[in-house]
């Protein structure tokens, strides 16, 4: 075959993959994470009458009204795109997430290709980094777990960046795509704005001359920073001022620990490897720790040095100006960004996620350096290929797997994982029966299924932490009253504090459909 059509045979065939496992996804639709799941409570609130971006629900202090509250934490492009598709095609809310994970997923790997060819990289390479692209397990998370703004963003920040560097002077188009490329970005995703202001940085150094003309640099960056200031001014006074985000709050203190800056430092591997997936989450691990905490460091240190090395190899040995900068841009921005929010311990987690985009800019520029090296480097290099996409393919089939023969449904159409089937089923009854009704879960992705009346979502009480009363306390009396308690709550006395903070029913009765739920019950 022709070296010409190596490239297209690669794009297209990885193009193929993800639309037949897109095919798949959409006969067993994914889960849902807890953020789109807010998304898609204001989604439902939408669809009940509600205003946009309002999430509306029983109010505290008096149970029998409502209240509402504006939807900052989260972009609504995780939620809206879905809902495009639900009112467009009459989908449900499953079938609408895994359309628009596989359509996002397929504009990220055009985007991404055309970006790696923009900034110097021939069509071979830049169809390999594609590839290599979606064999992390990361690609394959939102055909089983809905990630709302990730996938959006994937599917965005590309061609973001593609424009970035598509431009060579200042002039209309220019402005123009600076200041729509800021609300678009928002749109996907509300940490877009740090992709954002470090692509723009990339732009105005690119465009800028190599020799000392302050004046161009300067006229340059007023040309780039004015619409950016437009654009940034509009999302904040339209958007995020009326609500907290996570950026904005963070606790009280500072804290320094190995963590706060090596999970920056080792981004490159932890994000564009696969590596915090593969280990189930080096430092957030909801389901447990692969490693003792010891371990953790040691392995953190060592990746933020194996990155170090493999930025300043990138930036050395890869004659791609464009490309160097982008590469190192978004490294030192990313860094100084969430070392200082871990730092002042930001709500924001030690997820790789959060530096996806610094992991995918370095994967063309570890395939053009291994290509270089020598013939035990590029073994090597396959063997860690192949091992990622073994194990990024043998999560996917285990977890669609159980998505498609065990998986929990109801009209949202959602697998749902934090209740079974009888106890939904017995919930939907009453849903449809009642219309004054309460339900309240403790997990935002079960609410989804109720379509008729009430719902609220408390958060979940764990054995080891403390809780403010004042915080669960639901005031006043409305209608039937579900409360859906994993079965272990009536332990240690967590089922009995919660019944206590709806001081305006008494008589609880109980209903255990299931060994793992049980339903507790009062009009």
């Amino acid at each position: 075959m022709k070296k010409q059509y190596w490239a297209p045979l690669i794009l297209g065939i990885t193009l193929l993959v993800t639309l037949v496992i897109g095919v798949f996804s959409y006969i067993a639709p994914p889960a849902i994470f807890p953020d789109p799941s807010w998304g898609f409570q204001t989604m439902r609130s939408m669809e009940m009458g509600g205003d946009f971006n309002m999430l509306v629900g029983p109010d505290q202090d008096n149970i029998s009204k409502d209240t509402g509250m504006f939807l900052t934490w989260w972009s609504p492009g995780q939620y809206l795109v879905p809902y495009f598709f639900k009112t467009v095609f009459g989908l449900n809310t499953g079938q609408a997430s895994a359309v628009t994970s596989v359509l996002c997923e397929m504009l990220g790997l055009f985007g991404f290709y055309a970006f790696f060819k923009k900034v110097g990289f021939k069509p071979l390479l830049a169809a390999a980094s594609v590839a290599f692209v979606a064999c992390q397990q990361f690609y394959y998370i939102p055909y089983i777990f809905y990630n709302g703004g990730e996938v959006l963003m994937f599917a965005y920040a590309g061609w973001f960046l593609y424009g970035c560097f598509s431009f060579r002077k200042i002039d209309v188009l220019l402005i123009l795509f600076v200041l729509i490329a800021g609300w678009v970005g928002f749109f996907t995703k509300s940490s877009m704005m740090l992709v954002y202001m470090a692509g723009l940085l990339c732009m105005w150094i690119n465009i800028s001359p190599p020799r000392k003309d302050y004046a161009a640099w300067l006229k340059n960056g007023f040309a780039i920073g004015i619409p950016a200031l437009i654009s940034l001014a509009c999302v904040y006074l339209f958007f995020l001022s009326k609500g907290d985000n996570p950026a904005a709050a963070h606790s009280a203190g500072w804290r320094v620990i190995w963590e706060t800056f090596t999970f920056p430092l080792a981004s490159p591997l932890l994000a564009g490897f696969s590596v915090d997936e593969l280990a189930k989450g080096l430092v957030y691990h909801p389901d447990g720790p692969m490693f003792p905490h010891v371990w953790t460091v040691i392995i953190l240190v060592a990746l933020a040095v194996a990155s170090l090395w493999l930025v300043l190899s990138i930036v050395r040995h890869i004659p791609h100006s464009p490309y160097k900068i982008a590469v190192a841009v978004y490294y030192i921005v990313f860094v100084l960004f969430f070392g200082y929010s871990f730092f002042r311990q930001a709500a924001i987690s030690y997820e790789g996620r959060h530096f996806r985009l610094v992991g995918l800019l370095v994967i063309p520029g570890a395939l053009y350096l291994v290509g270089r090296a020598g013939l035990f480097y590029r073994a090597a290099f396959a063997l860690v290929w192949l091992f990622i996409t073994f194990s990024s393919f043998k999560s996917l089939i285990h977890e669609y797997h159980y998505n498609s023969t065990e998986g929990v449904r109801g009209p949202s159409g959602l697998t749902q994982q934090f209740i079974d089937q009888p106890t939904l089923n017995y919930l939907l009854q009453a849903d449809n029966r009642e219309r004054d009704g309460i339900f309240v879960f403790t997990s935002a992705d079960i609410g989804l299924e109720i379509r008729h009346n009430r719902i609220i979502t408390i958060e979940p009480i764990g054995l080891d932490v403390k809780v403010d009363y004042q915080d669960y306390l639901y005031n006043g009396h409305a209608g039937p009253l579900h409360i859906v308690l994993p079965a272990d709550y009536e332990q240690n006395g967590r089922a009995q504090f919660i019944l206590k903070c709806f001081p305006g029913y008494k008589g609880f009765v109980t209903k255990k459909l299931s060994e793992d739920y049980t339903v507790f019950e009062a009009r």
